[in-house]
């Protein structure tokens, strides 16, 4: 499941948060516990609990006191416009300006996407 590219507990959120996107957790679900996560995973409690914690701050997850971590109810709709913006800022746009630099007209980049869509993404 890890990988040394990025921290651990960051991994770690992003698998959460990928989990809020596929819908497989939902809207006021609860989420393991840090001790359990950890448990399962064979990881540290602390990084298990830096990476809840970055979720809460990033309120993806709430905490209810004395029963565990939840899904906040904005979270989906939250983190898809999060992924709208970074796929914009990432994808589209850098795209759009090379297609620009190399003289392709945005119409038939527009074109092009249309085409694909409608052969099912092929």
């Amino acid at each position: 499941m890890f990988d040394d590219r990025s921290p651990i507990y960051r991994q770690i959120a992003d698998r959460i948060k990928a989990d809020v996107l596929s819908g497989a957790l939902k809207a006021d679900e609860q989420v393991m516990s840090t001790n359990q996560y950890a448990a399962y995973y064979r990881i540290n409690p602390a990084t298990a609990a830096k990476a809840f914690q970055q979720l809460v701050d990033e309120q993806v997850l709430y905490k209810k006191r004395g029963i565990g971590m939840f899904v906040s109810t904005q979270a989906r709709d939250m983190l898809r416009a999060q992924g709208r913006e970074t796929f914009f800022g990432e994808v589209v746009d850098p795209m759009v300006a090379e297609a620009r630099a190399i003289g392709i007209p945005l119409s038939e980049v527009i074109r092009r996407i249309e085409q694909h869509e409608k052969n099912g993404g092929v």
